[in-house]
């Protein structure tokens, strides 16, 4: 039996410079992934991150390709008890299409009775449709549960006097 993954492609009207670039810059990232942003120096073998400003521990991981601007691949692990422990992997795949780029992402190598499957699957489409309005239009999409975050961070703070 094979282990679950999540595909998701999508069409980008950019450069495959202009989305590698977006998905390498911390401070990009942080725009389309709703104060989220992924950090790393982009060499094989280097740690990962993407920090979570509203939670404790951020996602964290290591550098497996990077391949500008065509192929960028990294461990993923979410250290919320959601994934055993065990990484899985982000691959982004970027293939130009005459003024446009087909951005595949594929998740996987998840660990059995890992529940990040079920959390990226939402996640990852948003995020990906985010970064496409952040290239095409500068605007970023809406995101129920960084509301929800700051909602409840300021409760917590609130709270603590």
């Amino acid at each position: 039996m094979s282990k679950p993954e999540f595909v998701y492609v999508i069409y980008i009207s950019s450069t495959p410079e202009k989305v590698f670039e977006a998905l390498t810059d911390a401070g990009m990232s942080e725009r389309y992934w709703h104060g989220c942003s992924v950090v790393s120096d982009w060499k094989v073998g280097s740690p990962f991150a993407i920090t979570l400003p509203h939670r404790d521990k951020n996602i964290t991981g290591e550098v497996l390709e990077y391949d500008p601007p065509r192929r960028l691949a990294y461990t993923f692990l979410a250290h919320d008890g959601s994934d055993n422990g065990k990484p899985s992997r982000v691959t982004f795949e970027l293939e130009p299409q005459r003024d446009q780029v087909r951005l595949t992402m594929v998740h996987d190598r998840f660990e059995p009775g890992s529940a990040v499957i079920g959390k990226v699957s939402t996640g990852w489409p948003l995020i990906l449709s985010s970064l496409k309005s952040y290239i095409e239009c500068g605007k970023v999409l809406y995101a129920p549960w960084y509301e929800d975050l700051v909602d409840k961070a300021k409760k917590v703070v609130g709270g603590a006097g």
